[in-house]
């Protein structure tokens, strides 16, 4: 057995679906389910049942689940607990960020490297929540700031900020507005950020649209924040972002958009810092995350 079988496994068994654990693993679903196949032919043992509605844990795949936790877990610590065995001294950590970080909370990150400088050079790396979220568990960020809802048993998550959303909207189809209701952009199609760069918190965003009568949608591939504020910019759709003027997001503002708060509706972005469990108690981590659950300890809301 290899150990790429049981990262397969994991992936599967925590998504419960092969397309969304293939696109966590970068990689095609044919290709993981048959290395799901090979490792339920060399175990003997069936490990998921499936049909194209559904994918849920067998028995076995159940009983699997936190073995194969805990191995990939031990195999993820070896690189800090080497450095920690053979007593290197200042290290460089990484910090993961999602894109559209708050400035304030980009100032909590430069307290926290001021804080922590005479152990440990941080420098920041950029990326998705769920790849973020991955290079956390598998030991290659140290911590993370992540877009919210995350859930996993390994990592530890303390929640930093909480930011407004409104309404991204044609200028001149609101022009004197300081709001909007969901009412008023019937007309309008939505459309949501580009596929694979918005929080999974969106997911969740569109499907309460649908619920509230918002049911035009656009889907755009490939054209970035950008293409989204063009359509917009036209007058074709409305999409939802941070409300804060501070926020980087509005850098994708054209001339004829502008974002309004919403009168009867209150959608926020959460925001968490992660990191491992079994690197903060006790591990190399230990001092970073105590500094880190101080700068970051009040969270902020905007």
């Amino acid at each position: 057995m290899e150990m790429l079988h049981l990262r397969y496994f994991l992936a599967v068994a925590e998504e419960l679906n092969f397309a969304a654990a293939a696109r966590r693993l970068h990689m095609a679903a044919s290709p993981l389910s048959q290395r799901i196949k090979d490792l339920e032919h060399e175990l003997g043992q069936q490990l998921f049942d499936r049909d194209t509605h559904h994918v849920a844990l067998t028995p076995a795949g159940a009983a699997l689940l936190p073995m194969a936790r805990e191995v990939l877990e031990r195999v993820n610590s070896i690189p800090w607990r080497l450095r920690e065995a053979t007593g290197q001294g200042r290290g460089t950590v990484f910090l993961g960020l999602p894109s559209g970080v708050h400035p304030d909370l980009r100032e909590r990150v430069n307290e926290l490297a001021g804080r922590v400088r005479e152990r440990f050079e941080l420098k920041r790396w950029p990326g998705a929540t769920p790849d973020l979220v991955t290079a956390v568990r598998e030991g290659k960020l140290a911590l993370s700031l992540v877009r919210l809802p995350v859930a996993d048993p390994a990592l530890e998550l303390l929640p930093v900020m909480s930011e407004r959303l409104g309404a991204v909207v044609p200028a001149d189809a609101f022009a004197g507005r300081d709001s909007v209701t969901l009412a008023e952009l019937a007309d309008l199609s939505y459309v949501a950020g580009p596929a694979g760069e918005m929080p999974g918190y969106f997911e969740q965003l569109d499907g309460r649209l649908a619920e509230l009568g918002v049911k035009k949608r656009i889907r755009l591939t490939g054209a970035g924040y950008g293409g989204v504020s063009e359509l917009i910019s036209e007058g074709l759709a409305f999409s939802i972002s941070m409300l804060d003027s501070r926020s980087p997001m509005h850098g994708y503002k054209l001339a004829n958009v502008t974002v309004l708060p919403f009168t009867d509706f209150h959608p926020r972005l959460d925001t968490g810092l992660l990191w491992r469990h079994d690197r903060a108690h006790g591990g190399d981590l230990d001092e970073l995350i105590s500094a880190a659950r101080e700068v970051f300890g009040e969270p902020l809301e905007a």
